[in-house]
Formats: structure tokens, sequence, C-alpha cells
């Protein structure tokens, strides 16, 4: 069993920026892949980005490339995601999610197995 926690969500000015952290336990952190989705009020859960099983693969949503940029630090069990030139549009809860599998369909919120309780971000004008 997997277990991942958020941390690190608040208020924030417009063009601020802000960083999430995510901690997993459970099976080796390494065999994770860890990913971040959003979800605003009334409106679906929306990928946000995503890591591969290393530093290497990562995935952005369409709505934070170049603005969002996710790492993953195996040696504390922890994935960040850095978010910077924030907008209105990004206050949501943002959520870390998880899984073990071999290879899973980053994108797609079923696709992850493991989910935190989210950690709320928002963004003032």
């Amino acid at each position: 069993q997997v277990q991942v926690v958020e941390s690190g969500g608040g208020l924030v000015q417009a063009g601020g920026s802000l960083r999430l952290s995510c901690a997993a336990s459970g099976p080796t952190f390494r065999r994770l892949h860890m990913g971040w989705f959003r979800q605003a009020p009334g409106k679906e859960r929306e990928f946000v980005a995503a890591v591969g099983l290393t530093d290497i693969a990562t995935y952005y949503g369409d709505p934070v490339k170049g603005r969002f940029t996710i790492s993953r630090d195996n040696a504390n069990n922890t994935v960040y995601l850095q978010m910077n030139s924030l907008t209105l549009e990004d206050t949501a809860v943002y959520y870390c999610a998880a899984d073990d599998a071999a290879w899973i369909n980053h994108y797609s919120s079923r696709a992850w197995d493991y989910w935190g309780q989210g950690t709320q971000v928002t963004v003032s004008s």
C-alpha cells in the first residue's frame, strides 16, 4: 500500500511562485510513477504534470507547460511541483498521485492507483 501526502499549498498573488511537495511511503519510491492533478470547483480533475521512474521522463499538461516543473528526489521519497508565473486559472485543489505499474498513461486520472488528500492553491489578483 502506498501513502502520499501533499504539502506546500497556500495563497499567492498572480505572477508569483509556489512549490508543492509530495511525500510517498510504502513500496520502493524509485518504482513509483508520480504525478500531480488539480481540480477547480465545478470542473473535472485535470492532469498537471508527471514524472516517470527517473527524472528523465516528464510530462506536462498544456496549461502549465513552461511555467511548472516537476522533479523527484529519490533519496527523500519526495516529488516536487515548482509553479511559477501563477495565474487565477491555477486556483484549484492539487492532488498528488502515485502508481507502481510498469507503465501507465500518465495523463489519465483513471490510471493512478494512489492519491493524496489534496492541498489548496489559491491565486489572488
